[in-house]
């Protein structure tokens, strides 16, 4: 066991801090790290999140999207040091942990219908508001 913490307490120094709070069915924007020769760039993938898996350092994420009528899967490991940036861009209101039922599907089939409101205004409300009323 002792073994054990000491691997624990080497892979929370190595997690990422700046993650977003995202879910299954949002559309989120992952920035990748692209080295060629002495040069570094960053390059955007675009995608649904069709798959979450795992915990700690091996958490993966799968992102499906359709490009020029062709449908293309990724998978991204979240706490990768060639990751630079996620940024959520839409929220999806999905009733499944996972979506691969959308492998394949295309027009409006394979769309997710967007989250409006939900968690964020709920946290901006004041939570000590007066009762009105009678």
């Amino acid at each position: 066991m002792k073994q054990n913490k000491e691997i624990q307490s080497i892979e929370q120094e190595q997690l990422k801090k700046d993650i977003p709070a995202f879910r299954v069915g949002d559309t989120i924007n992952v920035y990748t790290r692209i080295i060629e020769g002495e040069k570094e760039r960053l390059q955007m993938f675009s995608g649904i999140v069709i798959a979450r898996k795992g915990s700690g350092l091996s958490e993966t994420i799968s992102l499906y999207r359709v490009s020029y009528g062709a449908g293309m899967e990724r998978v991204f490991m979240i706490h990768s040091p060639k990751i630079a940036k996620l940024e959520v861009t839409k929220t999806g209101k999905v009733r499944k942990s996972k979506l691969y039922y959308l492998r394949g599907k295309s027009g409006k089939s394979s769309k997710v219908q967007e989250q409006i409101g939900g968690a964020k205004e709920a946290s901006e409300k004041p939570q000590n508001e007066p009762a009105t009323g009678a």
